[in-house]
């Protein structure tokens, strides 16, 4: 076993020919748009073309230290029992670009028992024979590590799942099923080997996604991949391959036989790249939104009013993406996307305004984001917070005419603990009408506002007794004397908080209540004043922390 640096250049086995890296349709760097219009009007792009001639052999180099202990382990343990052991697809990928793996996956010649029968702990499930070893790690990401037989499928009567697995076959038919050419090289820990049939290291250093062989038939298998070709390429901002390409346009109605959870998962990752809005334009131009989101195709081209630069379509893509640059939440981005959703149908020409207003599309949007999310199967936890978000993200308005029992009602409606996911989409939707400000002066007003009714309250209701008890206590009738007592005990709490106790409250009230009202007003007016005065200086600082104290 060679536990130094292995330096490895493509091994094509006996018999077959190296993959074209010569691709028939050219791809260059242009704007995304043009590159997407012109592989599917067939046109040849000649400015700046530089066709990927195949004049030097890749070659990369890998270090032992590049894997973790846990996946050596598992090779090396299938090595040591005399079967074939390799790393394959996406690790390898990753590792040729440099990157760090987040799963790592295993191929060999042992069938299913034969892997289970040499690791303590394993479990199957799927019916690809796909053993899951569970490893001794607290990391999650080689906590299991994935080993599956060689194996070939056939007939995707559904377009979704094989009709038949087989065993038994060698490593280059298992290549040979895979959906892109990065991802079908092999790599072997033991002697270094590198197996790469169909050129997907130059391909992966070219920055291509392209299909393992006929890129219809590939679809055809699972039509899953023609969006996790838009995933690859978004992630690793890669550019499709022209035939690749074509053939997702030309097959893309196949992705409404996948199940809706697959095509969920898929959507989230794209939205969870670091450039989302490519992703949904590029699902858009190749056809397959209306199988993802479809209500968002109804915003491509309506007008806005004059405060935005943009269509609906553009504006909902741009205010996700700010939340991306900002690398703000995933459920942020979610709504950013669908925040305006119902503007298309809430359309109406104002001859008052002369221009077109969307009255009611916050809460028309609620209810149509619901049903969307619904239908994508996400979690009901998702859902309900985004459609809270996109329901409410029209609390905005003028901030010297707003009072903070509407800021309190909005922080009601939307909860606590997601107000400020709230302001992180006003701030994106802002951007996403083409203005350059973040944050202007009646935005930071606001926050500087949300900050005060989120304080803690030094009020009243912090005492650990109140007027209903007090009467119970002293059988007094309700009138101003309870509310001067109340205050004279927040008085004493505020100098000490450590009085606020029920059993102190309940004795020091009722000795409270015995005094004459002028006196207990007298008391009761000194705690009010102070905490009026205390009050105040925190507003003020935190106006001035949000520059609104002028």
């Amino acid at each position: 076993m060679y536990n130094g640096s292995f330096l490895f250049a493509r091994v094509h086995p006996p018999g077959l020919e190296p993959g074209t890296t010569d691709p028939k349709s050219v791809m260059i760097s242009i704007s995304l748009w043009v590159q997407v219009r012109a592989i599917i009007r067939g046109r040849r792009i000649l400015c700046n073309a530089k066709r990927h001639a195949n004049d030097t052999m890749p070659i990369f180099m890998i270090t032992r230290s590049d894997i973790p202990k846990e996946v050596q382990h598992v090779a090396d343990t299938l090595e040591s029992r005399g079967f074939e052991a390799y790393l394959v697809g996406g690790c390898v990928r990753d590792l040729i670009l440099e990157h760090t793996p987040n799963d790592w996956d295993i191929t060999t010649n042992a069938h299913p028992l034969e892997i289970e029968s040499l690791f303590p702990e394993t479990f199957v499930n799927n019916d690809y024979g796909t053993v899951g070893v569970v490893t001794e790690s607290d990391d999650p990401q080689v906590k299991i590590v994935e080993v599956t037989p060689y194996r070939t499928e056939s007939e995707y009567t559904n377009a979704r799942h094989p009709d038949k697995v087989e065993f038994g076959v060698s490593l280059i038919d298992d290549l040979k099923r895979r959906d892109f050419t990065m991802n079908a090289i092999a790599f072997r820990l033991k002697t270094g080997e590198l197996v790469d049939p169909y050129g997907g290291e130059a391909d992966a250093k070219k920055g291509i996604v392209k299909a393992v062989g006929n890129p219809t038939e590939r679809f055809g298998e699972d039509a899953l991949r023609m969006m996790r070709a838009v995933r690859l390429a978004v992630r690793l901002q890669f550019t499709i391959e022209g035939d690749t390409m074509a053939a997702i346009a030309t097959n893309a109605e196949n992705l409404g036989r996948i199940s809706k959870e697959r095509i969920r998962d898929e959507f989230v990752k794209i939205l969870a790249s670091k450039q989302p809005m490519q992703g949904i334009i590029f699902l858009e131009k190749l056809g397959l939104l209306p199988f993802v989101a479809p209500d968002l195709t109804r915003g491509i081209g309506v007008e806005q009013n004059q405060a935005h630069a943009f269509d609906v379509y553009e504006h909902l893509l741009r205010t996700m993406q700010h939340a991306a640059d900002k690398d703000w939440s995933f459920d942020v981005r979610l709504a950013g996307l669908f925040h305006d959703i119902s503007k298309p149908e809430t359309r109406r020409w104002s001859k008052e305004k002369n221009d077109w207003t969307f009255h009611g599309h916050e809460v028309v949007g609620a209810k149509v984001t619901k049903k969307a999310l619904q239908d994508l199967k996400f979690p009901r936890e998702t859902i309900e917070k985004v459609v809270k978000l996109v329901r409410w993200h029209m609390f905005f308005s003028d901030p010297d005419q707003v009072t903070l029992s509407a800021v309190r009602r909005t922080i009601a409606n939307v909860g606590q603990e997601h107000i400020w996911e709230l302001m992180q989409l006003r701030r994106c939707d802002r951007i996403g009408t083409g203005r350059p400000k973040e944050q202007p002066f009646r935005l930071r007003k606001y926050t500087a506002m949300v900050e005060e009714a989120l304080r803690d309250p030094i009020s009243v209701k912090m005492l650990k007794v109140d007027g209903s008890r007090i009467m119970e206590l002293t059988g007094e009738k309700p009138g101003p004397k309870l509310g001067h007592t109340l205050n004279a005990l927040l008085e004493e709490v505020l100098d000490e908080p450590g009085k606020n106790t029920t059993e102190y409250m309940e004795e020091r009230a009722v000795e409270l209540m015995k005094l004459p009202e002028d006196e207990l007003k007298t008391l009761g007016d000194a705690g009010r004043l102070k905490r009026e005065a205390e009050e105040a200086a925190e507003i003020a600082e935190l106006q001035k922390k949000h520059g609104v104290c002028c």
